[in-house]
């Protein structure tokens, strides 16, 4: 079996043995093991299950990665991150919603996140370029924040498009920084908060 494909079933098997339920805490709990996205406060949801693997999987991870992540919410995508990869620089505009998913992810023994309060637009600078960047939030355009953020050879995950409706993109940024994208699907996420959501 090659290295991507035992990867695959590794994650696979993460996917398979991760409770969703503990990244919820209010009454859609007991709605964890259903395959759809779920409200959890401040206008957010925690992303459907098979999405959350599906672009896992997409980003193609090892754990000489450095991942950029824009939209902590509940933690339960970061955990898939954090699990795989090297480090993960995780941001979250809503306060109570990071330090909510800092304490799950601390319980779980995670010491490789690094969590930022603030707008996800602008990414994370400091710790720029990424291997990967994910973005958890639809935009109506590509980000060329966190598209400059992002290393040459390196991978990103968007949902891009109007409300109600996107394009997932997988973007690549080749050695020449030279930019392709491809479609994964429609998807439908929550807004893309700051400079790239809609206007």
């Amino acid at each position: 079996m090659n290295r991507k494909k035992q990867q695959n079933h590794t994650i696979i098997d993460y996917f398979n043995n991760l409770n969703r339920s503990l990244f919820m805490d209010n009454e859609n709990r007991e709605f964890a093991n259903c395959d759809r996205a779920l409200p959890i406060g401040f206008g957010q949801t925690i992303s459907q299950p098979s999405l959350v693997l599906e672009m896992t999987i997409q980003l193609d991870l090892n754990k000489k990665c450095r991942v950029l992540e824009i939209g902590t919410g509940s933690g339960y995508q970061t955990a898939f991150l954090a699990e795989f990869a090297a480090e993960v620089y995780t941001v979250e505009l809503i306060k109570e919603l990071s330090i909510k998913a800092q304490e799950k992810l601390n319980r779980l023994g995670y010491d490789n996140i690094f969590f930022k309060i603030a707008d996800g637009s602008q990414g994370w600078q400091e710790f720029s370029p990424y291997d990967r960047i994910i973005t958890t939030a639809a935009a109506a355009r590509v980000p060329q924040f966190l598209l400059e953020q992002l290393k040459p050879g390196g991978k990103m995950i968007a949902p891009v498009g109007e409300r109600g409706l996107q394009e997932l993109l997988l973007i690549h940024k080749d050695e020449f920084s030279h930019v392709k994208q491809k479609s994964l699907g429609q998807v439908s996420f929550v807004e893309f908060k700051g400079e790239y959501g809609w206007k």
